[in-house]
């Protein structure tokens, strides 16, 4: 899964992003309506959590901006206020929920969860192959009952092969949904990634690669 957190207050932003990293998740951070946008156009985000009170580009034109644009992310909207107007109106915007200031994390990461579960392709709750188990919302992963110690880039890469149910995903794509804009786009930690999790997955393999295409479950 990967996330664009959009925030102006600087130190939530990271914090959001240092929780949902610890979550297993993939975090771009963005501190003003216009630099959020940019990337939110640019890159596939499974979900976009978008302040409403944004500096240079106001939350709302975010939001409608991203709907015009007819993306696949779910927008999760936080918003200070708590008067019933504010919410309606940012939902009428196109969020597709929103969380009220201050938030626990333990909520906010639910909400996420639960949107991704609803974004094109639908992400459900379990994931299961055989005897690997995955589970999104409490983001663990077993096989054979036995919990799997997996990396975030490791749980994120077996999470989109398992939702891509034996279809072939290009390398392209993981590093493009798994990984954040900090990634090198020539590097080989796909490859490594991919090594790591068919040692921990053990026997017997689950994990196919395809020549010059990707790999699949």
């Amino acid at each position: 899964m990967r996330v664009l957190v959009i925030e102006d207050d600087e130190e939530l932003a990271e914090t959001v992003a240092a929780g949902l990293r610890d979550a297993r998740i993939a975090v771009d951070v963005a501190f003003d309506g216009e630099a959020g946008l940019a990337r939110a156009l640019i890159h596939d985000y499974d979900v976009i959590v978008l302040d409403r009170d944004l500096p240079v580009v106001h939350g709302d034109q975010v939001c409608g901006r991203l709907v015009a644009a007819g993306g696949r992310s779910r927008v999760l909207m936080l918003t200070g206020a708590s008067e019933m107007e504010d919410l309606v109106a940012g939902l009428g915007l196109g969020a597709d929920d929103y969380l009220t200031k201050p938030f626990a994390f333990a909520v906010l990461l639910a909400r996420i969860s639960a949107l991704a579960r609803r974004a094109q392709p639908s992400i459900p709750p379990v994931l299961q192959h055989g005897d690997v188990v995955l589970d999104t919302a409490k983001r663990t992963a077993h096989r054979a009952g036995s919990p799997l110690a997996l990396r975030p880039k490791e749980f994120g890469v077996l999470e989109l092969l398992l939702v891509a149910q034996g279809r072939v995903v290009s390398a392209e794509e993981l590093l493009e949904r798994v990984w954040d804009e900090a990634a090198d786009p020539f590097t080989a930690a796909v490859k490594v990634t991919i090594s790591r999790l068919r040692a921990k997955l053990g026997d017997p393999p689950i994990i196919e690669t395809v020549a010059k295409a990707g790999y699949r479950i």
